[in-house]
Parts: structure tokens; sequence; C-alpha cells
């Protein structure tokens, strides 16, 4: 992979740098303002070393074929561990059930991209016929607003991902080091904010997809798709190709002419973008590499955005090197450079990110051991002018956008409770069916939430009883019967396919908001509304360290606990205890909610309680507690 001079001379200072911290030492930067030439005066050469595994696969993946596509033509049910991590890049992640005995037996996640959400009539059909066809017989939401299908063997891979191409979806990017699904708060309010938005994330989609014609060749045998992405097509007037292409020469734009943004190496970790308005913070915008805050002036027109950097979930146990971070705000981008400045972003992520420690590779990492004004330096020497102060707006809400809503265009929106992200039929609960026949009868248009939920749009007010009765007919109880808390919950899949899960989570997490019900009540807290989350690893996918409550497994049947997130979303919380029985529950959060009671100021959420108080405080509380002594 060849670097500019900008990125080389970023690079060669890695010999000052250690091993866990990334090789930069920005001190050495100045601002850079619309002149001539500009490079950083930087003479060490750096040692040659070893490449990291994992970043020699990438280089010799032949920009994401090798070897997979060899591979893919074999009899065997799964593919070697080489394989499986280019396949990442298309979108899948081979799994086995930990639960069956015997030779394991393979099969495939495979994971949309969906910007912004969205899911047209049709999209949902096929994936409705493909899951129960060649998948598991499911759907599963995730956490960042699309579909994956489960279950879906080798040998009907080329057939499933050939399908979603060519009706103009993708799952190209959905996994892998490049830049994720971009998300966006998922209310379909027709407002110039929140329209733009929409508009954004999908620009900021089409601007850092992957270029390598590795997906057509293996999955479309080299030729066009039917039908290009939907989100493509109404973003062309941005002139998107352009503008990634577009080359100041301060070494954002690579000397590669299959990957001129990410090189043959591609990033040294996942990069994840989320776009919302002033206020709406439904999507977890501080949990990404990137946010983008639309910011519009009085007339509704579009100023530009504000935009933070630096968020990320994952961690790893026992690894003090390793931690979950909110985003830090850099500041405010006029919407003519936005798009250079992401670019510019992206590119000191994948000059100076962490390639040696992969634990280590998020942006996160280098935002936090630069600090926020040496890497917006950073960022500034590759844009060539200064990045201006953060605007002031409207405090962050957090909302799931569930239930009846008007969109502002005389039409209406719907969000369906979906429990952690499963669509499925099962006994008397037929939601998998519920939702085809809507889709069916009204052929509607969808936008999947943050928090694993689903949202019909532009539905007309006198279809509403229509869709009510559709949930009725197949078991699916109001929005109003659902306990607040289940819809403020999130779980991960974990077990049994995932290789990552160190125990329970999706199949868990429902059996313990029944049980936080029965002890609020006892406790006579029965309006008390807690943000919890369990994940069955450390590394966050259901985004746990924002939560005010979470659990992160430690064990087959164990929890790590974590207090103190904020109820809106804007700080991570802190670990309060290791390895809690599964059974033990209520005996651990009594003596927390017995403070709380006891403790909490005015209108105090539990979050910000927990937060205020601290680890200690709770820890030395709760050893002289006496379980039952304390009731609201």
């Amino acid at each position: 992979m060849k670097f500019s001079s900008i990125a080389t001379a970023g690079l060669s200072l890695a010999a000052a740098a250690t091993p866990s911290c990334v090789a930069f030492t920005p001190s050495s930067i100045k601002p850079h303002h619309v002149s001539s030439s500009t490079r950083l005066h930087v003479q060490m050469e750096v040692p040659p070393k070893k490449i990291p595994k994992i970043e020699q696969l990438k280089i010799n993946s032949d920009y994401l074929r090798d070897p997979l596509q060899d591979q893919l033509q074999t009899e065997e049910i799964g593919i070697s561990k080489d394989a499986y991590q280019i396949m990442k890049y298309h979108g899948s992640y081979q799994q086995n059930n930990r639960e069956t005995r015997g030779p394991k037996d393979f099969q495939f996640m495979l994971r949309l991209k969906q910007p912004a959400g969205e899911l047209s009539p049709d999209l949902y059909r096929l994936l409705d016929d493909l899951s129960a066809k060649m998948g598991q017989g499911d759907l599963r939401a995730t956490t960042r607003q699309c579909f994956q299908m489960h279950g879906i063997l080798k040998g009907d891979l080329k057939t499933v991902i050939a399908s979603i191409m060519n009706i103009g979806s993708s799952t190209v990017g959905a996994c892998g080091d490049v830049s994720r699904n971009v998300m966006t708060t998922p209310a379909p309010f027709d407002t110039p904010a929140y329209n733009y938005a929409r508009e954004y994330s999908k620009v900021f989609a089409q601007l850092f997809r992957p270029m390598s014609p590795a997906f057509s060749e293996i999955w479309l045998d080299g030729e066009k798709a039917a039908s290009i992405e939907t989100w493509a097509k109404e973003v062309e007037h941005h002139n998107v190709d352009e503008a990634m292409l577009y080359d100041s020469g301060r070494g954002i734009i690579l000397e590669d002419k299959t990957e001129p943004l990410y090189g043959s190496q591609y990033l040294p970790r996942k990069f994840k973008i989320g776009v919302t308005v002033p206020g709406d913070n439904s999507l977890d915008v501080y949990t990404n590499d990137i946010g983008c805050v639309v910011i519009t002036n009085d007339a509704g027109e579009l100023e530009g955005f504000n935009v933070m950097v630096g968020g990320g979930m994952g961690r790893t146990h026992n690894k003090e090197s390793t931690f979950a971070r909110a985003a830090d705000h850099m500041g405010f981008v006029p919407k003519e450079d936005i798009m250079e400045v992401l670019k510019a972003i992206l590119a000191a992520q994948r000059d100076h990110g962490n390639r040696d420690v992969r634990a280590n590779a998020r942006m996160k990492y280098l935002v936090h051991t630069l600090g926020i004004e040496k890497f917006t330096k950073l960022v500034e020497s590759y844009v060539g002018k200064e990045i201006a102060p953060w605007r002031p707006m409207a405090d962050w809400k957090y909302n799931d956008w569930m239930g009846w809503w008007e969109q502002g265009d005389g039409k209406l929106f719907y969000g369906q409770h979906v429990d952690n992200g499963r669509v499925k039929d099962e006994g008397s609960f037929r939601l998998k069916s519920a939702l085809r026949a809507i889709v069916d009868k009204y052929n509607i248009h969808s936008i999947m939430s943050p928090t694993q939920s689903i949202i019909f749009r532009d539905i007309d007010p006198k279809d509403k009883d229509g869709i009510e009765s559709i949930l009725r007919e197949h078991g699916i109880a109001p929005i109003e019967e659902v306990d607040p808390n289940a819809r403020l919950a999130m779980a991960c899949p974990a077990l049994p396919l995932c290789g990552l899960a160190q125990g329970e989570a999706e199949r868990l997490m429902p059996s313990y908001v029944e049980r936080m019900r029965v002890l609020l009540d006892r406790m006579n807290l029965p309006g008390e509304e807690i943000l919890m989350r369990m994940t069955g690893c450390p590394n966050g996918c259901a985004r746990p360290y924002m939560a005010e409550l979470a659990f992160v497994g430690d064990g087959s049947k164990t929890y790590q606990i974590w207090l103190g997130g904020s109820p809106v979303l804007t700080r991570t919380a802190y670990p309060f205890m290791a390895k809690m029985d599964r059974d033990a529950l209520e005996d651990t959060i009594e003596p927390i909610l017995a403070m709380f009671i006891q403790q909490r100021m005015e209108f105090e959420a539990f979050g910000d309680f927990c937060h205020r108080v601290g680890s200690d405080a709770i820890s030395k509380y709760s050893e002289t507690y006496v379980l039952g002594s304390v009731t609201a």
C-alpha cells in the first residue's frame, strides 16, 4: 500500500510510539490554510517491520477476491479462516451451531447494507422469501438499521446475494474493515432537517463504498446488477463519485486505481458513521467513529454539520488498553466541505490507526491517544483549512419512535416493536407473517430502527385500522401493552451461532426484563424506566456501555454489571462488578434500587443517579443493605 508523502511523514513517527499507541505525534503539525504545497517536515525514516497477518491477508486478497473465490467452488460446506476474513467484506460471517455435537454444521449469516435503514416493499418480500427458502426461517433486525439472515448454506450464498444485488440492494461493506452501514434517525418526519439527515446518510454510504470489482465478479459472474443500488440513484445529483476521486494533493487520495480511498489494505478496523438532527439521539450517535448532526438556518436551508469523532463500543475483558468510548465534538463543517472533511477523517485513521495491535485498531484509540485538539489538527492537515467551532444546538433526547406518529405531510408512520430484533413466527405470535401481510396489502416502505425494531412509513390515515387489525390477528400486542423497559432493552444474538459469545443475550434478555419488572413493582417503582442492554461478550454489538444498566457476558452463566450510562445516550457507563451469576439478578440490583429510592434527586434518572454517586458509594451501600428493607 503506497501512502502519500503526508501519510508517510505521519507514519515515520512510529519509532517514538509504544506498541499499544498509535504512531503519530501531532505536535509537529501546523494547521494548513488554502495555500501552496504543504508537507510535514519530518526527517525520520521508518525501519521495515513485519506486516501483521491480517494486513498481509488483505494485501494478498487482490482486492477482496482471494482465497474466497476459489473456496466458494469447492464441495466443502465451509471455508478456511483466511477466506472467512475476506468473506466479511462481502457481508457474511461463517457460523456453526455451538449447541450441536459432532462435525461442525457450517452455515452463513448474511447482513444487508441499508443506508438510513430504508427498506422497499419489494426488498422486504425478497428477504422474507429467501429466509424461508434458504435461511433458518426468521429475520434479525440489527442495531445498525439493517436486516441479517442466518442459516444460509454455502451452496446457496451466490443465489441469495445475487438476488439482493439485482433488486437494487447490497451486502457489500456490511462487515469488514470499511465504512459499515450508515445510520440515521429512523423517524421519517417530513421536515428539512430530517430529510437532510436521510439524504446525507446515503451520500456518505456512497462516498465510502468499496470500489473493488470483486463483488460483481464473484456473485454476478462479472455482470452488472440488474438494478443499481436505490440509494445511489437518489443521491446522483451530489456527484459523489467526483467528490470521492477529487485529489487535493494533501494525501487523502492514494496511488491506487482500484481503491483510491482505502488502498489494498483497506482500514485498520471497521468504521461507523451516523447522521442525525439536533436533539434526536435515537441512533446512539456518540458510539460512531464519525457522527454528523444536520445544522440548518431559520429558513430550513442546510448550512452544514456538527461533526463528532472517536466513538466505539468494543473492548476485551481484562485488557485495560481496550475500552468503550463516546465520541468527542470536533467542530462545524460547512455543507460544501463535508465530503472532503469526512474523507480526511477516514484518511487519518487509514494512515495513522494502529495496524499492529488489532484490539487497538479502531479510530477511537487514535482520537484518545492524540486528544481531540491534536486529532483535529491532523484532519486539518489533510483538508487544508481549519475546522470551525462546534455550533450550539438543542439538548439531546431519546425516543424509539414506536407507535403511531404524524409525518408532517398528511401521512402517518408506525413503529412496531420487535423484541431483540427477532422477526419470527412462534406459536400464536406470528410477527413475520404479520409484517409480510402488511407489506403485501399496503405496499408500504419501511425503516429499520437503531433499536432492532421496524417503522412503516408513508401510511395513508385510512389504512391505520387495517394495519392494527392485521397485527391483532397475528397475536401482536399494541405498543401500549409493551413494557417500556422492553422497548428500551436491546440484546445481541449471542448463542448459539455467534462464535465470540461467552454467554446468552437475546434468549435471556426477555426474562431479565420480566424479572426487573417484578422487582420494580415490588419496590413500588412501577413507572420507572431503565435503559437496559445485554451482550454475550465484551465486543459491544448491542452498545451496552451506553446503557443505564448493562449485562456483559464474562462466562457461560455470569455477567459483568455496568452502571451510569446516560438515558439520552451521551456518555459511557462504568463497570460495577464482574461475574454476577445470572440467577442473582434480584439480589444484585435490589440494593442499587434501594439506594436510588433513598438518595435520588427530584426527577433524576437511574443512570444519572448511578453516574453521580459512583461505583464506590453503591458498593459500600450494598454491603450493609438488607434485602426487602426498602420500598419507595
